[in-house]
């Protein structure tokens, strides 16, 4: 176990992680705000889902997620359709310009880390990859499992994420 100041230290870093998002927020587009990119990330990534399980990935209440929707749909990049499971609810799905908007999103987001981080190694941008992949899955186990050790979490992150 690291020693206390580490953690302290990690969460001085994580709370400078602002200062990241902020710089990949100005090289969306005007249009497409984090919020409303984030929620066509993840219906591009996952597929189509109803809004609750967005608002599950997103870790939001439904009304941001609801939000976020409505801005996405206004411009065509998402469609809502009736679920037939289930009348009451929707299910989400990306559209071909939504598709589009992300290929964009993919390519302006990647060229910013690619100026930013041209002096690191590839190992080191593979190693800040594992770890924070890592972290991830600790804090979503975490929150999900409880301190429930026995995923990825414990041990080694895995590489495709």
């Amino acid at each position: 176990m690291a020693d206390r100041s580490q953690y302290e230290e990690l969460a001085r870093q994580i709370s400078a992680i602002g200062a990241v998002k902020r710089g990949l927020a100005r090289v969306l587009p005007a249009q497409c705000p984090s919020g409303s990119a984030a929620a066509l990330a993840l219906v591009g990534r996952y597929g189509e889902m109803r809004m609750s399980r967005l608002a599950e990935l997103l870790a939001v209440d439904m009304s941001v997620t609801s939000r976020h929707v409505a801005h996405v749909v206004d411009r065509g990049w998402i469609e809502r359709s009736p679920d037939p499971d289930d009348r009451r609810s929707r299910i989400l799905r990306i559209t071909p310009a939504g598709e589009e908007l992300l290929d964009d999103m993919a390519r302006r987001t990647t060229d910013m880390f690619a100026r930013t981080l041209k002096d690191w190694t590839d190992e080191d941008v593979g190693l800040l990859n594992t770890l924070l992949a890592r972290l991830r899955d600790c804090v979503t186990e975490k929150e999900v499992h409880g301190y429930d050790h026995t995923n990825r979490c414990a041990g080694r992150p895995r590489q495709d994420t």
